[in-house]
């Protein structure tokens, strides 16, 4: 298979299908060569409380059912926590398209650049441990790593990495067609390969390069693989039961799941993309999770579970994103968006093949809502109605 088109996105990781083995050619030929049209039978659901009327679908349902009936993503699941406290998790379409099995309830699905925001976290940890400097150089911590046509590891802080704000060239541009394991200093290498966009802290500009150096700073400092003070520190630390970083090499998705799909052009058939080496995302994307963990997460995370107050407040001091949508804001590995009812909400977003990703909690904690489809859509009017609906569930 020939590596599926790129595009951008504004939680984008990268759009990549390619040769995963021989195994996962195998069952993507299996599979078969998936359309749009193949959904004209989609299947809807969703958990209803004793006072609910199962046979009149809410507004998220409905949402959901015209994501893949009007819009033709294969599958779209969505968990809201309420006001109230009430958790209500919702599936539509298909699982799997060549057999047409229904949507696992809060199946696990590749989260993408959500796998940042569990990154910072542990870097700012490391902050309030006074074990890392938000305002000194990687060169402090990295030396002799970082250099470049216009790149010196002298000039770009920690705070930088986490922001955006670094001017590191976004290596994911640069991956060749050949696919294959990534060690983290391959990607790096491929990024300093160009030139730096702008000077460090000059400008804004998205870069998955920055969340590289960000997991290579956690082992540097801790002595511990990435993987392993991710589920200290946070998997663990809040319970999330379904959330994981991937092991060298696994490709699979361990707990039941809808598949994911990829086309290798805006209306061309959609593909079976499930299986992958993540690697080439690392710590700036490669992490597998639920809706609900997405939620507990993000809650956790704003109501001061996981960092110190004065982390915290760093983590939600932002800067103009709207890379990301009007009004949006980056903060240190997180992303605050405007509420058609006021306010704001945070989160981040994911988008990786086969998945992508959207939600966050209120800026006043009393709703949480995370929603994922199973394909990365062309036209990006779909993920602007996945938006929409995240927004409507957090207003209600």
């Amino acid at each position: 298979m020939r590596e599926q088109a790129r595009q951008k996105c504004g939680s984008s990781v990268r759009q990549r299908g390619g040769r995963r083995g021989v195994a996962a050619a195998v069952a993507a030929v299996a599979a078969g060569v998936m359309t749009a049209g193949a959904l004209a039978a989609p299947t809807a659901s969703a958990a209803t409380r004793p006072d609910s009327s199962p046979t009149r679908p809410d507004y998220v349902q409905r949402g959901l059912d015209g994501l893949v009936r009007a819009d033709g993503v294969p599958a779209a699941l969505a968990s809201v926590r309420e006001r109230a406290g009430h958790t209500r998790t919702y599936t539509a379409g298909v699982g799997d398209l060549a057999t047409g099995s229904k949507v696992p309830r809060d199946g696990q699905v590749r989260i993408g650049s959500n796998t940042k925001a569990f990154t910072a976290v542990v870097v700012l940890q490391l902050v309030g441990e006074g074990k890392i400097g938000l305002d000194t150089s990687i060169e402090t911590y990295l030396p002799d790593l970082v250099r470049g046509d216009g790149i010196d590891g002298n000039r770009i802080t920690v705070r930088h990495l986490l922001q955006h704000t670094s001017g590191l060239p976004n290596y994911v541009k640069y991956l060749s067609d050949d696919v294959r394991p990534y060690a983290p200093r391959d990607l790096l290498d491929i990024a300093l390969q160009h030139k730096a966009v702008f000077e460090p802290g000059k400008d804004w500009e998205y870069s998955n390069t920055n969340y590289v150096l960000a997991g290579m700073l956690i082992e540097k400092v801790t002595r511990h693989p990435l993987a392993e003070e991710l589920d200290r520190r946070v998997i663990e630390r809040v319970g999330l039961r379904h959330t994981y970083f991937p092991a060298p090499g696994d490709v699979k998705i361990r707990e039941p799941h809808p598949k994911g799909y990829y086309q290798e052009a805006p209306g061309s058939p959609l593909r079976d993309g499930t299986e992958l080496d993540p690697s080439w995302a690392w710590a700036a994307g490669q992490m597998i999770s639920t809706n609900s963990d997405l939620n507990r997460f993000y809650t956790a995370l704003l109501s001061g579970d996981l960092l110190p107050g004065a982390q915290l407040r760093q983590m939600r001091t932002t800067v103009p994103a709207e890379y990301f949508g009007p009004g949006a804001r980056y903060g240190l590995g997180i992303v605050s968006r405007p509420l058609s009812c006021g306010g704001r909400y945070w989160g981040h977003g994911g988008s990786t093949t086969g998945y992508e990703t959207r939600g966050g909690v209120r800026g006043d904690l009393r709703a949480a809502a995370n929603i994922a489809v199973t394909t990365q859509p062309s036209d990006k009017g779909v993920m602007e109605r996945v938006d929409g609906l995240v927004d409507a569930a957090l207003c209600r």
